[in-house]
Protein backbone atom coordinates (compact mmCIF):
# COMPACT_ATOMS: atom_id res chain seq x y z
CA UNK A 1 0.00 0.00 0.00
CA UNK A 2 2.86 2.37 0.84
CA UNK A 3 4.50 1.62 -2.49
CA UNK A 4 1.23 2.44 -4.30
CA UNK A 5 1.13 5.74 -2.46
CA UNK A 6 4.66 6.56 -3.62
CA UNK A 7 3.68 5.66 -7.16
CA UNK A 8 0.70 8.02 -6.94
CA UNK A 9 2.95 10.86 -5.71
CA UNK A 10 5.46 10.20 -8.49
CA UNK A 11 2.65 10.09 -11.06
CA UNK A 12 1.26 13.46 -9.97
CA UNK A 13 4.72 15.07 -9.90
CA UNK A 14 5.48 13.88 -13.42
CA UNK A 15 2.12 15.17 -14.62
CA UNK A 16 2.95 18.57 -13.15
CA UNK A 17 6.35 18.60 -14.83
CA UNK A 18 4.83 17.79 -18.23
CA UNK A 19 4.37 20.57 -20.76
CA UNK A 20 0.90 19.47 -21.86
CA UNK A 21 -1.29 20.28 -18.87
CA UNK A 22 -5.04 20.05 -18.59
CA UNK A 23 -7.10 23.04 -17.55
CA UNK A 24 -8.63 23.56 -14.13
CA UNK A 25 -12.11 22.23 -13.47
CA UNK A 26 -14.69 22.63 -10.73
CA UNK A 27 -17.21 20.01 -9.68
CA UNK A 28 -19.63 22.89 -9.07
CA UNK A 29 -19.11 24.15 -12.62
CA UNK A 30 -22.60 25.65 -12.57
CA UNK A 31 -21.43 28.02 -9.78
CA UNK A 32 -18.37 29.23 -11.71
CA UNK A 33 -20.01 30.78 -14.80
CA UNK A 34 -17.17 32.89 -16.22
CA UNK A 35 -14.75 29.96 -16.08
CA UNK A 36 -17.29 27.78 -17.84
CA UNK A 37 -18.23 30.04 -20.75
CA UNK A 38 -17.57 33.75 -21.45
CA UNK A 39 -21.10 33.95 -22.92
CA UNK A 40 -22.42 33.57 -19.34
CA UNK A 41 -21.05 37.03 -18.51
CA UNK A 42 -23.96 39.14 -17.26
CA UNK A 43 -26.52 36.33 -17.56
CA UNK A 44 -28.31 36.66 -14.22
CA UNK A 45 -31.52 37.89 -12.65
CA UNK A 46 -29.77 40.68 -10.77
CA UNK A 47 -27.54 43.48 -12.04
CA UNK A 48 -24.19 42.60 -10.44
CA UNK A 49 -22.61 39.31 -9.37
CA UNK A 50 -19.53 38.33 -7.37
CA UNK A 51 -18.39 34.67 -7.36
CA UNK A 52 -15.67 32.89 -5.38
CA UNK A 53 -14.62 29.23 -5.68
CA UNK A 54 -12.09 27.06 -3.87
CA UNK A 55 -11.12 23.44 -4.56
CA UNK A 56 -8.74 21.14 -2.63
CA UNK A 57 -7.90 17.79 -4.25
CA UNK A 58 -5.83 14.68 -3.38
CA UNK A 59 -5.09 15.82 0.21
CA UNK A 60 -5.33 12.21 1.45
CA UNK A 61 -2.41 11.13 -0.75
CA UNK A 62 -0.36 14.31 -1.08
CA UNK A 63 -0.88 16.07 2.27
CA UNK A 64 0.50 19.61 2.10
CA UNK A 65 1.23 19.10 -1.63
CA UNK A 66 -2.44 18.68 -2.48
CA UNK A 67 -3.86 20.40 -5.55
CA UNK A 68 -5.45 23.76 -4.74
CA UNK A 69 -7.55 25.84 -7.14
CA UNK A 70 -9.14 29.19 -6.35
CA UNK A 71 -11.14 31.60 -8.47
CA UNK A 72 -12.92 34.94 -8.18
CA UNK A 73 -15.03 36.83 -10.69
CA UNK A 74 -17.16 39.93 -11.08
CA UNK A 75 -19.72 40.64 -13.77
CA UNK A 76 -22.69 42.87 -14.43
CA UNK A 77 -25.33 43.38 -17.08
CA UNK A 78 -26.15 46.66 -18.81
CA UNK A 79 -29.57 47.13 -20.49
CA UNK A 80 -29.51 47.94 -24.21
CA UNK A 81 -32.64 49.12 -26.00
CA UNK A 82 -35.94 47.58 -24.93
CA UNK A 83 -34.93 44.00 -24.15
CA UNK A 84 -31.22 43.29 -24.85
CA UNK A 85 -28.18 43.36 -22.57
CA UNK A 86 -24.43 43.83 -22.56
CA UNK A 87 -22.45 41.76 -20.07
CA UNK A 88 -19.13 43.01 -18.68
CA UNK A 89 -16.93 40.95 -16.39
CA UNK A 90 -13.51 40.11 -15.06
CA UNK A 91 -12.18 36.88 -13.59
CA UNK A 92 -9.05 35.49 -11.95
CA UNK A 93 -8.03 31.99 -11.03
CA UNK A 94 -4.95 30.37 -9.55
CA UNK A 95 -3.95 26.73 -9.47
CA UNK A 96 -1.08 25.05 -7.60
CA UNK A 97 -0.35 21.34 -8.08
CA UNK A 98 1.93 18.85 -6.36
CA UNK A 99 5.33 19.14 -4.70
CA UNK A 100 6.75 20.88 -7.79
CA UNK A 101 4.25 23.72 -7.11
CA UNK A 102 3.32 23.70 -10.76
CA UNK A 103 1.11 26.77 -10.85
CA UNK A 104 -0.98 28.97 -13.09
CA UNK A 105 -2.37 32.45 -12.46
CA UNK A 106 -4.92 33.57 -15.03
CA UNK A 107 -6.73 36.90 -15.26
CA UNK A 108 -9.17 37.89 -17.98
CA UNK A 109 -11.78 40.39 -19.13
CA UNK A 110 -14.97 39.16 -20.77
CA UNK A 111 -17.79 40.75 -22.77
CA UNK A 112 -21.13 39.39 -23.92
CA UNK A 113 -24.21 40.52 -25.79
CA UNK A 114 -27.66 39.01 -25.08
CA UNK A 115 -30.13 39.33 -27.94
CA UNK A 116 -33.81 38.60 -27.38
CA UNK A 117 -34.98 36.21 -30.09
CA UNK A 118 -38.65 35.90 -29.18
CA UNK A 119 -41.28 35.81 -26.47
CA UNK A 120 -42.68 38.56 -24.31
CA UNK A 121 -42.05 40.19 -20.94
CA UNK A 122 -41.94 37.11 -18.70
CA UNK A 123 -41.49 34.35 -21.28
CA UNK A 124 -38.59 34.85 -23.64
CA UNK A 125 -35.70 33.30 -25.57
CA UNK A 126 -32.19 34.76 -25.76
CA UNK A 127 -29.09 34.13 -27.84
CA UNK A 128 -25.84 35.24 -26.19
CA UNK A 129 -22.37 35.63 -27.70
CA UNK A 130 -19.33 36.23 -25.51
CA UNK A 131 -15.54 36.47 -25.64
CA UNK A 132 -12.65 36.70 -23.19
CA UNK A 133 -9.09 38.03 -23.49
CA UNK A 134 -6.71 37.00 -20.72
CA UNK A 135 -3.08 37.10 -19.56
CA UNK A 136 -1.67 34.14 -17.66
CA UNK A 137 1.53 33.14 -15.88
CA UNK A 138 2.72 29.55 -15.57
CA UNK A 139 5.61 28.40 -13.42
CA UNK A 140 7.28 25.51 -11.62
CA UNK A 141 9.85 24.95 -8.84
CA UNK A 142 12.71 22.87 -10.19
CA UNK A 143 14.26 22.14 -6.77
CA UNK A 144 11.30 19.90 -5.87
CA UNK A 145 11.19 17.89 -9.10
CA UNK A 146 11.92 14.17 -9.07
CA UNK A 147 13.35 12.53 -12.18
CA UNK A 148 13.23 8.91 -13.34
CA UNK A 149 17.00 8.48 -12.94
CA UNK A 150 16.65 9.18 -9.19
CA UNK A 151 14.26 6.23 -8.64
CA UNK A 152 15.32 2.59 -8.48
CA UNK A 153 11.95 1.20 -9.61
CA UNK A 154 11.21 -0.41 -6.23
CA UNK A 155 9.97 2.62 -4.35
CA UNK A 156 13.45 3.87 -3.44
CA UNK A 157 14.43 7.49 -4.13
CA UNK A 158 17.86 9.15 -4.09
CA UNK A 159 17.45 12.96 -3.98
CA UNK A 160 21.22 13.56 -4.19
CA UNK A 161 21.77 11.35 -7.22
CA UNK A 162 22.84 13.36 -10.28
CA UNK A 163 20.48 13.93 -13.18
CA UNK A 164 20.99 15.50 -16.57
CA UNK A 165 17.49 16.95 -16.62
CA UNK A 166 16.91 20.69 -16.17
CA UNK A 167 14.51 23.39 -17.28
CA UNK A 168 15.54 26.54 -19.12
CA UNK A 169 12.74 28.79 -17.87
CA UNK A 170 10.71 28.40 -14.71
CA UNK A 171 8.04 31.06 -15.36
CA UNK A 172 6.51 32.48 -18.49
CA UNK A 173 3.61 34.70 -19.54
CA UNK A 174 1.15 33.98 -22.31
CA UNK A 175 -1.99 35.50 -23.78
CA UNK A 176 -5.20 33.51 -23.95
CA UNK A 177 -8.37 34.03 -26.03
CA UNK A 178 -11.75 32.32 -25.61
CA UNK A 179 -15.22 32.66 -27.12
CA UNK A 180 -18.63 31.17 -26.48
CA UNK A 181 -22.33 30.96 -27.37
CA UNK A 182 -25.37 30.44 -25.16
CA UNK A 183 -29.09 29.94 -25.71
CA UNK A 184 -31.52 30.19 -22.83
CA UNK A 185 -35.29 30.06 -22.68
CA UNK A 186 -37.47 31.31 -19.86
CA UNK A 187 -40.85 29.56 -19.64
CA UNK A 188 -41.95 31.09 -16.33
CA UNK A 189 -40.44 32.16 -13.02
CA UNK A 190 -39.77 28.54 -11.98
CA UNK A 191 -38.97 26.93 -15.33
CA UNK A 192 -36.05 27.65 -17.66
CA UNK A 193 -33.33 25.86 -19.57
CA UNK A 194 -30.07 26.71 -21.30
CA UNK A 195 -27.50 25.16 -23.61
CA UNK A 196 -24.09 26.55 -24.50
CA UNK A 197 -20.67 25.92 -25.93
CA UNK A 198 -17.27 27.58 -25.60
CA UNK A 199 -13.85 27.40 -27.27
CA UNK A 200 -10.97 28.09 -24.90
CA UNK A 201 -7.33 28.73 -25.94
CA UNK A 202 -8.20 29.69 -29.50
CA UNK A 203 -4.65 30.98 -29.98
CA UNK A 204 -3.05 27.77 -28.56
CA UNK A 205 -0.28 29.57 -26.60
CA UNK A 206 3.16 28.01 -26.13
CA UNK A 207 3.57 26.04 -22.87
CA UNK A 208 7.14 24.78 -23.17
CA UNK A 209 9.61 25.27 -20.31
CA UNK A 210 12.47 25.04 -22.82
CA UNK A 211 13.76 27.96 -24.91
CA UNK A 212 13.21 27.56 -28.64
CA UNK A 213 10.68 24.76 -28.17
CA UNK A 214 6.99 25.06 -28.99
CA UNK A 215 4.38 23.02 -27.10
CA UNK A 216 0.92 24.46 -27.80
CA UNK A 217 -1.81 24.46 -25.17
CA UNK A 218 -4.52 22.44 -26.89
CA UNK A 219 -7.80 24.23 -27.52
CA UNK A 220 -10.62 23.08 -25.30
CA UNK A 221 -14.24 22.77 -26.37
CA UNK A 222 -16.87 22.88 -23.62
CA UNK A 223 -20.50 21.88 -24.06
CA UNK A 224 -22.88 22.51 -21.17
CA UNK A 225 -26.60 22.49 -20.50
CA UNK A 226 -29.00 22.70 -17.60
CA UNK A 227 -32.14 24.26 -16.28
CA UNK A 228 -34.83 24.28 -13.64
CA UNK A 229 -38.13 22.43 -13.93
CA UNK A 230 -40.94 22.61 -11.40
CA UNK A 231 -42.15 19.08 -10.58
CA UNK A 232 -44.57 19.95 -7.79
CA UNK A 233 -45.37 22.90 -5.53
CA UNK A 234 -42.09 24.41 -4.20
CA UNK A 235 -39.95 21.49 -5.49
CA UNK A 236 -37.88 21.75 -8.67
CA UNK A 237 -35.50 19.49 -10.56
CA UNK A 238 -32.21 21.25 -11.40
CA UNK A 239 -30.13 19.12 -13.84
CA UNK A 240 -26.69 20.15 -15.15
CA UNK A 241 -24.24 18.54 -17.55
CA UNK A 242 -20.84 19.56 -18.90
CA UNK A 243 -18.58 17.83 -21.45
CA UNK A 244 -15.02 19.01 -22.09
CA UNK A 245 -12.72 17.96 -24.93
CA UNK A 246 -9.05 18.98 -24.88
CA UNK A 247 -6.47 17.16 -27.00
CA UNK A 248 -6.72 13.47 -26.06
CA UNK A 249 -8.53 14.29 -22.81
CA UNK A 250 -12.28 13.87 -22.30
CA UNK A 251 -14.36 14.72 -19.26
CA UNK A 252 -18.11 14.38 -18.70
CA UNK A 253 -19.88 15.55 -15.55
CA UNK A 254 -23.62 15.03 -15.33
CA UNK A 255 -26.20 14.91 -12.57
CA UNK A 256 -29.03 16.75 -10.92
CA UNK A 257 -30.24 18.21 -7.67
CA UNK A 258 -33.60 18.84 -6.08
CA UNK A 259 -34.41 22.42 -5.13
CA UNK A 260 -36.75 23.05 -2.22
CA UNK A 261 -38.19 26.56 -1.99
CA UNK A 262 -38.35 27.62 1.67
CA UNK A 263 -39.79 31.10 1.64
CA UNK A 264 -39.84 34.50 0.06
CA UNK A 265 -37.44 37.38 0.58
CA UNK A 266 -36.91 40.79 -0.92
CA UNK A 267 -34.47 39.40 -3.53
CA UNK A 268 -36.27 36.38 -4.94
CA UNK A 269 -36.70 33.77 -2.24
CA UNK A 270 -34.86 31.24 -0.12
CA UNK A 271 -34.09 27.68 -1.14
CA UNK A 272 -32.03 24.60 -0.42
CA UNK A 273 -30.63 22.14 -2.97
CA UNK A 274 -29.06 18.69 -2.71
CA UNK A 275 -27.90 16.41 -5.49
CA UNK A 276 -25.30 14.08 -7.00
CA UNK A 277 -23.16 14.05 -10.15
CA UNK A 278 -20.99 11.47 -11.89
CA UNK A 279 -17.67 12.43 -13.48
CA UNK A 280 -16.47 10.21 -16.32
CA UNK A 281 -13.14 10.46 -18.13
CA UNK A 282 -11.29 8.88 -21.02
CA UNK A 283 -8.52 6.37 -20.32
CA UNK A 284 -5.17 6.77 -22.06
CA UNK A 285 -5.47 3.19 -23.36
CA UNK A 286 -8.94 3.88 -24.72
CA UNK A 287 -12.40 3.48 -23.30
CA UNK A 288 -13.89 5.41 -20.42
CA UNK A 289 -13.79 5.14 -16.64
CA UNK A 290 -15.79 6.61 -13.77
CA UNK A 291 -13.52 8.96 -11.86
CA UNK A 292 -15.73 10.24 -9.05
CA UNK A 293 -19.19 10.54 -7.56
CA UNK A 294 -19.86 14.14 -6.53
CA UNK A 295 -22.24 14.96 -3.68
CA UNK A 296 -23.30 18.61 -3.54
CA UNK A 297 -25.57 20.94 -1.64
CA UNK A 298 -26.47 24.60 -1.99
CA UNK A 299 -28.29 27.19 0.09
CA UNK A 300 -29.68 30.42 -1.37
CA UNK A 301 -30.68 33.17 1.05
CA UNK A 302 -31.52 36.60 -0.31
CA UNK A 303 -28.37 37.93 -2.04
CA UNK A 304 -26.19 34.92 -1.14
CA UNK A 305 -25.71 31.48 -2.66
CA UNK A 306 -23.39 29.06 -0.84
CA UNK A 307 -22.41 25.69 -2.28
CA UNK A 308 -20.45 22.72 -0.89
CA UNK A 309 -19.43 19.55 -2.70
CA UNK A 310 -17.31 16.48 -2.06
CA UNK A 311 -15.78 14.17 -4.67
CA UNK A 312 -15.74 10.49 -3.73
CA UNK A 313 -12.89 8.97 -5.74
CA UNK A 314 -13.96 5.64 -7.29
CA UNK A 315 -11.13 5.18 -9.84
CA UNK A 316 -8.09 2.89 -9.52
CA UNK A 317 -6.39 5.62 -7.44
CA UNK A 318 -8.51 4.62 -4.43
CA UNK A 319 -5.53 2.50 -3.28
CA UNK A 320 -3.80 5.78 -2.39
CA UNK A 321 -6.75 8.10 -1.76
CA UNK A 322 -9.07 5.71 0.17
CA UNK A 323 -11.91 7.32 -1.78
CA UNK A 324 -11.08 10.88 -0.68
CA UNK A 325 -11.11 13.02 -3.81
CA UNK A 326 -11.78 16.73 -3.45
CA UNK A 327 -13.61 19.26 -1.33
CA UNK A 328 -15.08 22.36 -2.94
CA UNK A 329 -16.68 25.58 -1.70
CA UNK A 330 -18.52 28.20 -3.79
CA UNK A 331 -20.00 31.58 -2.91
CA UNK A 332 -22.23 33.79 -5.09
CA UNK A 333 -23.24 37.29 -4.03
CA UNK A 334 -25.62 39.35 -6.17
CA UNK A 335 -26.76 42.97 -6.12
CA UNK A 336 -30.14 43.37 -7.74
CA UNK A 337 -31.28 46.99 -7.67
CA UNK A 338 -34.20 48.13 -9.83
CA UNK A 339 -35.15 45.85 -12.72
CA UNK A 340 -38.31 46.56 -14.68
CA UNK A 341 -38.05 44.07 -17.53
CA UNK A 342 -39.18 40.97 -15.64
CA UNK A 343 -36.85 38.48 -17.39
CA UNK A 344 -35.96 35.47 -15.23
CA UNK A 345 -32.57 34.13 -16.26
CA UNK A 346 -31.23 30.68 -15.26
CA UNK A 347 -29.70 30.78 -11.76
CA UNK A 348 -25.95 30.21 -11.44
Amino acid sequence: MKFKKYLFILFTVLMCAGVSAQDIHFSQFYMSPLNLNPALTGVMNCNTRFVANYRNQWAQALGSNAYNTYSASYDQKVPVGRSDYFGIGGSFYGDVAGSSRFGTQHGGLSLSYSKKMGGYRKKSHYLVIGAEAALANRGIRQDNLQWGSQHDGNGGFCPTCPTNESLERYNFLFGDISAGLLWFSVIDKNTNYYVGGAFHHLNQPNQSFYQGSFEPLASRFTFHAGGQFLIRNRISLVPNVVAMFQGPHREFNLGTSLRFAMGKSRNGGQSWQAGAWTRVGRQESGGIHVDAIVLATRIDYEEYGIGFSYDINVSSLTAATYGNGAFEFSLVYTICGPENRGVYCPKF
